[in-house]
């Protein structure tokens, strides 16, 4: 099996909120946890602080967005990669019924078939 700790790709692969939705609880879940330790906690919250703060190094969303992409990749690095892939794996369990809820199930009603005009 490949390192747990490099799946940077989830089973949400081709749907980019539910993926994003699951990498924030991911966060918050490991920001809770008491397994991870204080230096490696303090990665987002000084991404977030940097948001906030009015100070920029360049274009304003762009080094922001940048700040906080590199302190919550670091973040996950540093993370004990047993206590990221059981966070990871519960939270791709929890969203894999409503996923599958959102889809509709096919009426068993409605005849998909292929129209010819006779008269054409």
């Amino acid at each position: 099996m490949s390192d747990p700790k490099r799946r940077m790709v989830s089973k949400f692969d081709g749907d980019f909120f539910a993926r994003f939705g699951i990498q924030i609880r991911l966060i918050v879940r490991l920001l809770a946890d008491s397994r991870v330790s204080l230096l490696a906690k303090a990665l987002p919250v000084f991404s977030i602080l940097y948001l906030i703060s009015p100070f920029d190094m360049a274009i304003p969303l762009v080094d922001d967005a940048l700040v906080i992409w590199i302190a919550n990749t670091l973040f996950l690095d540093l993370c004990p990669p047993e206590v990221v892939e059981e966070h990871r794996s519960q939270l791709e369990q929890e969203a894999e019924p409503k996923k599958k809820a959102g889809r509709p199930k096919p009426d068993p009603e409605v005849i998909d078939a292929d129209y010819h005009d006779k008269e054409s």
